[in-house]
């Protein structure tokens, strides 16, 4: 226990234990028998591996292996689970339980597990063991190792270890054992590894940290004039707005093509790309990963383009567009069914207390790694809303690019078990 928590040490030039950026332990030629490594990693290639894609990862992952009678995947779990186990208690000081957690994972191209903690109730310690051909850092595929904020948020990547063939990563998984597997760039490549957890009394958890909700503000007050002068004339016909409410309460989402007027979605776009706007990373990379642009920094049309999206006459258009009553000015449901006077007292009520919704929005710029991350405190703060998308810059963009907008149910979705 003491050992391990000393801030860095070296015992041997195959052991490494380091206590930053989060307790870790590395065992080079953990082992002992090549014939034996080599014997295992044949036994897990031919494993049936299912394809594992969400928001958080894409890569290839066995079934639970703590039943398979292989004799080397037989032998590895018998000692890992066995005598190893015993040993990692004494050194933590902890009795870990006999529960057996382990599984393959194989990385390929474009492959990626991208920032988490790992916590889940009875996970004490994690580990990894590379089955790679000779990797470099320019292949991808690093297990990279954040520090945190003091709301225990991770931050940036201090410690990008690069898989090696025979290699045993630990760490204690606790608040603060962020990590990742940064994208596979090798095509040839494939980076197999056994990976899973002992399990044990888990360490104690601090509140979690509660993000202020982000600013909310009314519309602004413009008139239809804001609507002639930017977009595209077919979406202010009625009839037509009125095909496009068909096709949104069917589908619940539209797609409306050279929405703005051509030339001013020239201007936008050209304006978006000047170095005065000033861009900020968001995060943290637990959750997302991206720019956003300083409102104050944008050149005048891009304000003006702002200016459009949080009209007042704008919220009326989307009112149109979707059938939600955005404005009080819109028809309710009550209308509908003929009660006009309650309907009235609605829109007097508005008018009078202001509860025309609220919008928020960024500048947001991407480029490759960026992501944002569905997240269990946002699932509990839910509630309805309408989003908007208005993309500059994705001429001839292909699905194979990414940076696609999916929309989840609000279901428990599979662990993985994959580092």
């Amino acid at each position: 226990q003491q050992i391990w928590n000393k801030p860095s040490l070296t015992l041997e030039s195959d052991l490494e234990l380091d206590c930053q950026p989060f307790p870790h332990c590395i065992f080079r030629n953990f082992i002992s028998s090549q014939a034996f490594a080599e014997n295992l990693k044949k036994e897990l290639l031919e494993l049936n591996f299912h394809e594992k894609s969400n928001d958080l990862y894409k890569l290839k992952q066995s079934d639970d292996l703590k039943k398979r009678t292989e004799p080397h995947i037989a032998g590895l779990r018998a000692a890992l689970f066995g005598r190893f186990r015993s040993w990692l208690g004494e050194v933590l000081g902890v009795e870990l339980e006999p529960t057996v957690d382990i599984s393959c994972a194989k990385y390929e191209y474009t492959d990626v597990l991208l920032c988490h903690d790992d916590e889940l109730e009875g996970r004490r310690v994690a580990f990894i063991l590379y089955l790679v051909p000779p990797w470099q850092s320019s292949d991808g595929g690093t297990l990279d190792l954040y520090t945190t904020d003091s709301n225990l948020q991770p931050q940036s990547i201090v410690k990008p270890l690069v898989p090696s063939w025979n290699t045993l990563v630990l760490f204690e998984v606790s608040p603060v054992s962020f990590h990742q597997v940064s994208e596979v760039l090798s095509q040839d490549k494939c980076r197999l590894s056994l990976s899973g957890w002992f399990h044990g009394p888990s360490l104690e958890r601090p509140p979690r940290h509660t993000v202020a909700p982000v600013q909310r503000n009314p519309h602004l007050p413009r008139d239809e004039t804001v609507l002639l002068e930017w977009i595209n004339p077919i979406y202010l016909d009625i009839s037509y707005q009125e095909q496009i409410q068909e096709n949104f309460e069917d589908s619940s989402e539209i797609q409306l093509k050279g929405f703005l007027k051509e030339e001013k979605f020239k201007e936008v776009s050209e304006a978006l790309r000047l170095s005065q706007i000033e861009w900020k990373k968001r995060g943290p990379p637990n959750k997302r990963r991206y720019e956003a642009a300083a409102l104050d920094s944008l050149p005048q049309c891009v304000s003006a383009c702002w200016e459009l999206l949080h009209s007042e006459a704008f919220f009326l258009l989307l009112s149109n567009f979707t059938g939600l009553r955005l404005h009080y000015l819109c028809p309710a449901d009550d209308e509908e069914n003929g009660d006009e006077e309650k309907d009235k007292k609605q829109q007097d009520d508005g008018e009078a207390t202001g509860s025309t919704p609220l919008c928020c929005g960024e500048v947001r710029r991407w480029s490759h790694g960026g992501y944002t991350l569905l997240h269990d405190g946002e699932a509990a703060r839910a509630e309805y809303a309408l989003d908007l998308v208005l993309p500059f810059g994705c001429a001839g963009w292909q699905s194979e690019f990414g940076g696609f907008t999916c929309y989840v149910a609000n279901e428990e979705d599979e662990e993985v078990s994959a580092d």
